[in-house]
């Protein structure tokens, strides 16, 4: 969510960020087990970058599975048999089961909601302040069925890894160290890396918090409704009343919320705005540090053998065929300790910022690039020329 959530319904509409609602569908034109056309040039015409040049320059951005650039790779026969024969055995299983996993949520969320009226304060509508029953059940089915989802889509098993031996997953329960229970602190917002919307996923089974997301979202049939329950934050471009906060001041106020009222949702930010191929991390938007309060960094990644769960230079609807049509697919997590700013971080969010960046990079192993979402558009922009 600054990353924002997308709906589930073009990809399996999962919860999505905002960078990926920010850069637009791409076209695909082209059939799903056909290697993609030759590219020709006129000599007449100014001359185009080819695609090794536009892959050394976006490096961030570039898909290196067997599918290739926009997943359009000239594949081997033996991955167009088995790609083949996922398309009619397991794409059409998983997609009936997604689908039942995500109506099952709604009906809950909706019979959760009966006779409530929503929050409605500074233009955003959600249910994330009920208390009681409703918001239990809200909470751990919420988990429980995320996971379930992602166990659907191929995500058996998750290997999560903390670097700090006494953090555990579960923030609002106490710690028993030396026979003296502690109150584990809580972050003011979870900080990850952005990947795929399968993170939205991930974060949801494992935590369950809200997210940013653009208005939009709040329509979009079931989707909307369990993006309310999550307590989402809504992205308004043109706020029609003078006293919008903006985003960053919500995010500060919900930030400020969960530190104070333990049974507000955290919030899970992707500071780097977009999607990147998985080995790359941006620079960080600054709205996740404006509270001050310490943050949990979490890094996602997504070993793969075949097709990259990564969200790239891709369409959304070839990725989610591809994506369910993988027999395995998997998550690495690490847990960061939580990170204190020092006075001059508190002071300098910009400074905050980048160097929780540079931790997740050096823990993580992840290469620094300073290129964002308008070079991600021009090489969506290039690449989809050169294969059409």
């Amino acid at each position: 969510m600054d990353s924002e959530l997308n709906g589930l319904s073009s990809e399996p509409h999962s919860l999505h960020c905002d960078s990926n609602l920010e850069d637009g569908p791409i076209k695909d034109d082209l059939p799903l087990l056909h290697s993609s056309k030759p590219i020709t040039t006129d000599d007449t015409s100014t001359p185009q970058p080819d695609i090794e040049e536009l892959e050394k320059k976006y490096a961030a951005y570039v898909r290196r599975d067997v599918y290739g650039t926009m997943g359009r790779g000239k594949l081997p026969w033996t991955q167009k048999l088995l790609l083949g024969i996922a398309l009619i055995t397991l794409f059409p299983l998983r997609m009936v089961l997604a689908t039942l996993v995500v109506v099952l949520y709604y009906l809950i969320c909706r019979a959760c909601t009966l006779f409530l009226v929503p929050n409605r304060e500074d233009e955003q509508e959600d249910y994330a302040h009920m208390g009681g029953w409703r918001r239990r059940t809200i909470y751990w089915v919420g988990r429980v069925l995320s996971r379930s989802l992602l166990f659907v889509l191929g995500f058996y098993w998750i290997t999560e890894t903390y670097r700090n031996p006494d953090l555990d997953s579960k923030f609002n329960d106490e710690l028993d160290e030396n026979g003296e229970s502690e109150e584990c602190e809580r972050p003011g917002a979870i900080i990850s890396n952005h990947v795929s919307h399968i993170d939205i996923l991930y974060h949801m089974s494992s935590s369950f918090p809200s997210f940013v997301a653009k208005r939009s979202v709040s329509k979009l049939p079931l989707v909307g409704l369990i993006s309310k329950c999550l307590g989402c934050v809504y992205v308004e471009r043109e706020s029609k009343s003078s006293e919008f906060k903006g985003v960053s001041g919500l995010v500060n106020d919900r930030i400020q919320e969960s530190l104070q009222d333990k049974s507000a949702p955290m919030m899970m930010l992707f500071p780097e705005g977009t999607t990147t191929n998985g080995d790359y991390i941006l620079p960080f938007k600054t709205g996740a540090f404006l509270s001050k309060a310490p943050v949990l960094p979490v890094i996602l990644r997504y070993p793969y053998r075949r097709f990259s769960p990564a969200w790239d230079t891709i369409s959304g609807v070839r990725h989610v065929i591809l994506l369910l049509c993988q027999f395995v697919n998997n998550i690495t997590v690490l847990r960061l300790p939580l990170y204190y700013p020092s006075q001059e971080e508190k002071d300098n969010p910009k400074l905050y910022a980048e160097n929780v960046r540079r931790l997740m990079a050096r823990e993580g192993n992840l290469i620094m690039s300073d290129i964002g979402l308008a070079e991600k558009r021009v090489y969506h922009a290039a690449v989809h020329d050169l294969f059409t």
